[in-house]
């Protein structure tokens, strides 16, 4: 088990550029096995769960080639659709749940889809239902073996159908999709998600071929075609990464500037961080996070009640920044409620935080007080282990802010959604070792 020892209390300088989206790279790479002719991908991260992804296609029979650092090129011409029924990939599309978005491509063109029960991280029930509904939905049948937890779909030909997604999952959305471009006749997918990254995914599937409209709205209307073609697509820089920074900067009291942002596909982001007091200067397509020397102040609702931020479906805040936002509350002045909607498991820990000395109220599993110490008592250094993705860089940037030298454990959990993250952050002043 890896572990980082931080050294807290120093601010940092500089530019940071943001890897390619890790949400966006996870479906992108999926849509490849739609078509025997070449894709070429660029923008992807460095990541465990993406090179665990492109593991998984190799092994799958995709003849893949690294053109460059993060570009790639991949032709799925002959894959080996017997892998899909091997130890090893249930053994290792179990470690993934990324590995879900395979089953819509193998299911339109070759008639067949299996997937282990896949891991991820343990935020709360992440049930796989919308996936498996709409490929019923088109026709598929479902097959599950309780046993060893293995799920199937077949069907000779998927027909093109109206569904109303139970509920607007991106990776639902994003596989049933992809199933769908290659089905015969119309598909509707109403209560769709809209995320960017989806919107990525569709944009690409129309240049492959695919006849997608309705992107950015909640109602995708597909009109089947026979086969895709080959085409290249370059991922947008991913936004966790994007409002981590600039949660980092004004924890540490330091002027960041993070490069080529995609200002046009961040939404809500920079919204919510005014909102908690943070200055945001947009230069050109980058972010200018300027000295908050003073600290910053959380504003209240224009009735004087306590803000409240939330996670919502794309147009709203996405969950994946909460954990962020939460530890960012800690030090400014005001309070602020947090409610994470979606998942039961992810505010767990702020147990790390009170240790600090964060004044946090855990009021359920989905809600928590924070109040904010305004810089007048700093966090203080202790030892940690990272529960997934989100909360340990979460806590990474606690430590970074905090007085004394912490220890993060179980770093493999952040090395699964950032890149490097160790080397970039000593390129701006960091003080952290990996061991």
């Amino acid at each position: 088990m890896g572990t980082f020892k931080i050294e807290g209390g120093h601010q940092l300088s500089g530019e940071i550029t943001p890897q390619g989206a890790k949400n966006e790279a996870l479906q992108i790479l999926c849509a490849v096995l739609l078509t025997p002719d070449q894709v070429t991908i660029n923008n992807i991260p460095d990541i465990v769960d993406v090179n665990k992804l492109i593991s998984l296609l190799e092994d799958l029979g995709v003849k893949i080639q690294k053109k460059g650092k993060g570009s790639y090129t991949f032709k799925a011409d002959d894959v080996n659709m017997d892998y899909l029924q091997s130890d090893k990939f249930k053994e290792d599309g179990r470690s993934l749940r990324g590995s879900i978005m395979l089953v819509g491509p193998l299911l339109a063109r070759f008639g067949k889809g299996y997937i282990p029960k896949p891991g991820g991280d343990k935020i709360g029930r992440r049930r796989l239902d919308t996936h498996f509904e709409g490929f019923i939905n088109l026709g598929a049948k479902f097959i599950y073996n309780k046993e060893d937890y293995f799920y199937g779909v077949e069907a000779k030909k998927l027909k093109g159908t109206y569904m109303l997604l139970d509920e607007a999952s991106v990776t639902g959305t994003a596989n049933v999709l992809m199933a769908s471009v290659l089905a015969e006749g119309k598909t509707t997918i109403y209560n769709a998600a809209c995320e960017p990254y989806l919107q990525q995914l569709c944009k690409m599937l129309n240049r492959m071929g695919a006849k997608i409209s309705g992107i950015a709205s909640n109602m995708l209307v597909i009109e089947g075609v026979e086969e895709l073609g080959g085409t290249e697509h370059t991922m947008l820089p991913d936004m966790i990464e994007i409002g981590s920074w600039i949660g980092l900067a004004a924890m540490t009291k330091s002027e960041l500037t993070v490069k080529n942002v995609s200002w046009d596909d961040l939404g809500q982001i920079p919204t919510v961080f005014r909102k908690l007091g943070i200055t945001i200067e947009k230069r050109g397509d980058d972010i200018h996070i300027p000295k908050h020397t003073d600290g910053y102040e959380i504003q209240n609702f224009i009735d004087g009640s306590i803000l409240t931020i939330a996670d919502a479906p794309w147009p709203g805040l996405t969950p994946d920044l909460l954990s962020i936002i939460l530890v960012m509350a800690t030090q400014a002045k005001g309070e602020v409620l947090i409610h994470q909607k979606m998942f039961e498991s992810r505010l767990f820990f702020v147990d790390k935080l009170i240790d600090m000395g964060a004044k946090i109220i855990l009021c359920d599993p989905h809600r928590a007080t924070v109040i904010g110490h305004n810089f007048k008592s700093t966090l203080k250094a202790t030892t940690m282990v990272s529960p997934d993705i989100r909360a340990g860089v979460s806590l990474l940037i606690a430590a970074l802010s905090a007085t004394g030298t912490s220890t993060i454990h179980n770093i493999e959990q952040i090395d699964r959604g950032y890149e490097d993250i160790d080397a970039r952050l000593r390129a701006i002043g960091a003080r952290i070792t990996r061991e």
